[in-house]
């Protein structure tokens, strides 16, 4: 075997053989220039926009600097999509098509990632290269200025979702969360109707008046498109667009230890039970593996960040050691980064891995603060809470059109960087076209931020 389409076909035979299971992987070799723009804009088709402009120079000078170097770019669905940079050795795209079987078999087995494309189908890349074109409509119909300003607000928003929610929601369903309901649906709330001595409540002539939101409503992208007072349609679109990507992006970012781990894993193992790969590629795909999964920044620096690939590889191998591979399937199905990192890291593998929590001074000194077990856990599961934005909530629609957002402070556990919840309160003001209040807290108590349509 002399080529990479060959030594591809005889590692997907020994993955299988081995009980992977995963959707048929399409493989295609790109420039480095084509995947850093993919890798970037998170799809190979996206709507545009200047952040992700922003995004690629900051990517471009890391890369520049030798601090980010990008082996592949892999999409689940069904066919799942692979790319791959053309000018890596053979040993590299050898280690990386192992790799990519991995996440392939993770996406097929998780419950998120089931989940996910049970939602919404298995053909992702299609679907935003059709937003992309309806977008790029827009700009031709409405202006760039006009379409640039929805799409500030919505991309400064795409991390405010509710992932406990599902994407196909009712227009009204904010308004009237039980207009849906049946005793067939509800079967508590029908036991509950037929208890003994309860009488059913006694019509009334009066229109009942609900509060928009009944609750406080987490998930702002489908608020602001379904209640918008003066979103044109095209503009709700763009919202619920941003809406559906962030839901295909939330398993990647909730498993991302696991899913990064599991690859790792796989790949070490495929490569390990290749015996038909020759020794001299074998040597050279094995050093790409402790490039990827090393714990350290360079040297012997230490990395002061956890490298998801080493944490999650780590704790993969422990476990297939202590449990057995059928009990890091069943784990690999059922959860996601926080129920793996609180019930598999254990004090013995934090010592290994030396873990520990810091505090950076204004001075640049470094001081360990903690190996507390529990503390390293949350130390590590912090950035990923609430899909690593705020948890701020819609809670009133005034009858003029008002719009009043509270920041969760009490189960959010931080506070918010005030400069930044400005620009984004102006850009959703914007957009909004009527006032917009962010009420929220910080060292000197309640505060509230106003924002006014211009």
């Amino acid at each position: 075997m002399t080529t990479l389409a060959e030594y591809a076909a005889r590692i997907e035979e020994l993955a299988q053989s081995l009980g992977m299971q995963y959707h048929a992987v399409d493989f295609e070799l790109v420039p480095e220039r084509f995947m850093m723009e993919t890798a970037v804009y998170g799809l190979p088709v996206r709507m545009p926009h200047w952040s992700f402009g922003v995004r690629y120079i900051h990517h471009l000078v890391q890369r520049n600097m030798g601090h980010s170097r990008i082996f592949e770019v892999m999409f689940p669905g069904d066919p799942c999509r692979a790319y791959l940079v053309d000018t890596n050795a053979l040993a590299e795209n050898v280690l990386v098509v192992a790799h990519v079987l991995g996440h392939a078999d993770f996406a097929h087995r998780n419950a998120l990632f089931q989940r996910s494309m049970a939602m919404m189908g298995g053909h992702i890349l299609e679907q935003a290269a059709a937003r992309a074109h309806r977008i790029e409509t827009a700009l031709a119909e409405h202006g760039q200025e006009r379409v640039e300003a929805v799409l500030d607000a919505a991309l400064a928003l795409e991390a405010h979702i509710d992932v406990n929610s599902v994407l196909h929601r009712r227009p009204d369903a904010a308004a009237n969360p039980a207009a849906a309901a049946s005793k067939e649906e509800d079967p508590f709330r029908e036991r509950w109707q037929d208890l003994p001595g309860e009488k059913p409540p006694v019509a009334s002539n009066k229109p009942e008046i609900r509060a928009i939101p009944p609750h406080p409503e987490y998930d702002l992208l489908w608020f602001i498109a379904s209640h918008g007072p003066d979103l044109q349609g095209w503009e709700r679109d763009v919202f619920l667009a941003v809406r559906e990507e962030s839901f295909y992006f939330y398993p990647v970012f909730a498993c991302q230890i696991m899913n990064e781990g599991w690859a790792s894993y796989w790949h070490a193992r495929l490569l390990r039970e290749a015996d038909f790969l020759p020794p001299d590629l074998y040597v050279s795909a094995i050093k790409a593996h402790s490039d990827v999964v090393r714990p350290l920044a360079g040297g012997r620096t230490l990395a002061l960040s956890i490298n998801p690939y080493h944490l999650g590889f780590s704790m993969w191998e422990r476990i297939v050691e202590t449990k057995g591979l059928e009990a890091a399937r069943r784990i690999c199905a059922e959860e996601d980064d926080f129920g793996f990192v609180r019930n598999y890291l254990d004090p013995e593998l934090a010592e290994r891995l030396d873990l520990f929590v810091y505090e950076a001074a204004a001075d640049g000194s470094i001081k360990v603060v903690s190996r507390d077990i529990h503390a390293v856990r949350e130390a590590i599961l912090a950035p990923r809470f609430n899909f690593g934005a705020p948890r701020v909530a819609a809670t009133k629609l005034d009858v003029d059109g008002s719009l009043t957002l509270k920041h969760d402070s009490d189960s959010d556990g931080r506070g918010l960087d005030i400069e930044r919840s400005e620009r984004v309160l102006d850009y959703v003001a914007k957009v909004w076209r009527r006032p917009v209040t962010l009420h929220t807290v910080d060292d000197r108590g309640s505060r509230v931020l106003n924002a006014r349509p211009n």
